[in-house]
């Protein structure tokens, strides 16, 4: 595979082995911003690989090191995912600059990627996520437009698609025993979000990270019907 060495000062020590993949968009301008603010040591963040638009690949960090990516974190018990983590920034201008598609050379060279990482590492399809997946609080990122159904058919991450389970949507500021089963499954699936029975702003922001990466067809933090079915169809998935 052919890459474009841009060496990042910031990394260090792995605490352990790579386990993680964690997808993010660079939230910038251009990608030529995103890849100067990843090599600033002053900026203390990078990533091991950016992929561009085009479908450049950048290698920035060795993947036996680890990358400044993922900050307050948490994924499957683990927190602060860099150090089990290989991190893949892709360029897109994000929500706050103009959030768009991203094109097909860059999608191919992302799946193209992610299989040469798992030639190297034991990364399983559920330990594939995005970025907004492990800091639901804070980011957003790769999104809704992020084509997580066509890497998970490339045999990379889970997908699933099941009928609308039955029952009203339940949102924030309901209690009660659906909030906690929707809780405990959110829980196993892999977020930080200890089964209380009340729908809180916490709950909200996992919901919303959930939609986004396996129901991008409506991300409200709502869970409807639709949202539970593909969450009780990914637990079966996953075990």
């Amino acid at each position: 595979m052919n890459m474009i060495e841009a060496p990042s000062p910031n990394f260090d020590a792995r605490t352990a082995t790579p386990s993680i993949l964690v997808l993010h968009y660079t939230g910038m301008k251009t990608g030529e911003e995103a890849i100067a603010r990843l090599r600033d040591p002053e900026a203390r963040v990078s990533s091991h690989y950016v992929v561009e638009e085009d479908g450049r690949i950048f290698r920035l960090v060795p993947e036996e090191r680890r990358a400044w990516h993922a900050g307050v974190s948490f994924w499957r018990g683990r927190r602060n995912v860099n150090g089990d983590s290989i991190g893949i920034e892709i360029v897109n201008p994000g929500h706050e600059f103009g959030y768009r598609p991203f094109p097909e050379a860059q999608v191919a060279s992302v799946i193209a990627l992610t299989a040469d990482i798992r030639t190297r590492w034991m990364i399983e399809d559920r330990d594939i996520v995005g970025h907004s997946d492990v800091a639901p609080a804070r980011k957003d990122d790769p999104g809704e437009l992020f084509p997580w159904k066509r890497l998970a058919e490339a045999g990379h991450g889970l997908w699933a698609e099941w009928p609308a389970a039955p029952g009203d949507p339940i949102g924030e500021g309901e209690e009660g025993a659906a909030v906690f089963a929707l809780q405990a499954g959110l829980t196993r699936l892999g977020y930080d979000l200890p089964p209380s029975g009340r729908f809180d702003a916490d709950t909200t922001a996992v919901v919303r990270a959930f939609q986004r990466h396996w129901r991008p067809e409506g991300v409200d933090g709502i869970a409807d019907g639709e949202t539970r079915a593909r969450l009780i169809a990914l637990l079966r998935l996953a075990t």
